[in-house]
């Protein structure tokens, strides 16, 4: 694995990064944690509550249990990531703090949808899971620990033993946004495939003397020349070059490279490539596997440049390459595209695969409502991880566990649906279930009267002689045609037409894993 501190800080202030909530910051204040610049002390600088200190310090604790040796409580804060994601390495810099250090830290993670309040971050609601356990902590140093929780978080708890003070936390990891970044599959939309925000990851340079690559591809334009890829004056003739790996697969249709703030040191020309290596990161000093999308171009200082027309058809990627002559900077780069069916499938399989658990279970409950099938998945995917690798291996497995089940667990599926022509179901069923029903059932409502009304009768027959409701993969089916189908199978045994309610079933289950995965 690489160096973690090559990965995005996930905590970043520019990010969207904040620190919500402490249970104490009397010396210093919590925000403190995230600011970008190296902590700093100021001899002889005091506040009305003690020594300045350039981090988050908490006062000095007075219960101290003789018959443990130990502070029983300790402090605490709550930090929402700029950016969800997968954390590979924290570092917890206790620079200054010689003697006012805390002992141990830990680091708890939640995945959390929407945009909680404190008030909910601090309810029992909130299922927290230990990324980090309970570690030492050296003073004036920075505290490195590599991280190995394959779960995706939104929020963060710190915890310090027993008090102390830390001057900054790095979260670098995997950055995972949103399930539906990239658009829905039946509305694709243009997006930056490159952005940090979406997955993307500057991966390498020949050089960065000035500047770091990461800036090419973080969020809105560069603040100053020191806000952007800057690389030294090479005397030769060059290129300079970077690599990003794009957040998925897709075919870019414009790119923007922007040399704000760049007036006496921006490049004279610069080029793109893309390559597809869906297994690894391509080698940027070699041609080997690149493709051209922009031929090489005079760029112009401190100039947004768009290239849309000038693009060549490149085909989907998953890699991209600028190319600058013969050195200098740029500060942003942007590569908009639609990702490929390919590069939404792989994209989602990874989103599902760094579920937390409570977050994995909701999604699969909106798939099928047997409980029984959930907590087996769920079991399914701790115990082999070859099952999550791809959309196939996940309906595949799927499918087993939904066989092996008892009628009573698929009686409990089918409750989960609204009756064909309705909009509520008898069972529970969740927003998402819901919306995927009146969806799955869109036809129905275009349908006259007289064959709402009969299918209202069919639904009432069905449930009289087979004591379930009566289910149907409705998904592009007509009313008339969903009544054709329910006549005939008001014919079978109960054993057959059990059956056969299992394989609609599992129908509707398999379309729906595909929407959870692709959007």
């Amino acid at each position: 694995m690489a160096d973690f501190i090559e990965l995005i800080d996930l905590a970043a202030e520019r990010l969207g990064g904040s620190v919500l909530w402490a249970t104490d910051d009397f010396f210093a204040e919590k925000e403190n944690l995230l600011k970008p610049q190296e902590a700093v002390f100021i001899e002889g600088k005091y506040t009305d509550r003690g020594k300045w200190m350039d981090g988050w310090e908490s006062r000095r604790k007075r219960q101290y249990a003789e018959s443990t040796r130990a502070y029983p409580e300790h402090d605490s804060c709550i930090i929402r990531l700029g950016l969800s994601g997968v954390v590979r390495g924290f570092v917890v810099d206790t620079a200054h703090f010689k003697g006012n250090y805390p002992k141990a830290c830990s680091i708890e993670g939640a995945s959390i949808d929407g945009h909680p309040d404190v008030a909910e971050l601090l309810s029992s609601d909130v299922r927290w899971t230990e990324i980090l356990p309970r570690s030492e902590l050296a003073g004036d140093s920075k505290n490195r620990f590599e991280i190995d929780v394959p779960e995706r978080f939104t929020h963060l708890r710190f915890n310090i033993y027993p008090d102390g003070g830390v001057a900054r936390l790095r979260v670098h990891g995997d950055v995972m946004p949103g399930a539906r970044w990239a658009g829905r599959r039946d509305r694709p939309q243009l997006v930056d495939l490159a952005a940090a925000e979406h997955g993307g990851l500057v991966v390498a340079c020949n050089d960065m003397f000035f500047g770091s690559r990461h800036n090419l591809i973080m969020p809105g334009r560069g603040v100053n020349m020191g806000d952007g890829w800057e690389t030294k004056r090479s005397r030769r003739p060059g290129p300079d070059w970077v690599v990003v790996r794009l957040a998925t697969e897709g075919a870019i249709e414009r790119a923007i490279v922007d040399t704000l703030h760049f007036k006496g040191n921006a490049p004279d020309a610069c080029a793109l490539d893309v390559a597809t290596s869906p297994g690894g990161d391509p080698d940027g000093a070699k041609d080997d596997g690149w493709r051209p999308l922009l031929a090489k171009t005079s760029l112009q200082p401190h100039t947004s440049h768009v290239f849309e027309d000038a693009l060549l058809a490149a085909g989907d990627a998953t890699h991209a390459r600028l190319r600058i002559w013969p050195d200098g900077g740029v500060s942003r780069l942007r590569l908009l595209g639609v990702a490929s069916e390919a590069g939404r499938e792989r994209s989602g399989m990874r989103y599902v695969r760094a579920m937390p658990e409570p977050e994995l279970e909701a999604a699969l409950l909106a798939c099928c409502g047997s409980r029984a099938w959930v907590r087996a998945m769920v079991a399914e995917r701790r115990a082999n991880a070859a099952s999550f690798a791809s959309l196939d291996a996940l309906k595949e497995a799927a499918a087993d566990r939904w066989s092996a089940l008892a009628a009573a667990d698929w009686d409990e599926a089918f409750a989960a649906h609204p009756r064909i022509g309705e909009k509520k179901a008898d069972g529970p069923q969740g927003e998402v279930a819901r919306a995927w029903s009146a969806k799955e059932q869109a036809r129905v409502e275009g349908a006259s009267r007289a064959a709402l009304d009969e299918l209202r009768e069919v639904n009432e027959a069905y449930e009289a002689r087979f004591g379930r409701i009566y289910i149907v993969c409705a998904t592009g089916k007509s009313a008339e045609e969903m009544l054709a189908i329910a006549k005939e199978r008001m014919t079978a045994d109960p054993e057959s037409e059990l059956r056969r309610a299992a394989e609609e079933q599992r129908k509707i289950t398999e379309l729906r894993l595909e929407k959870m995965v692709k959007g």
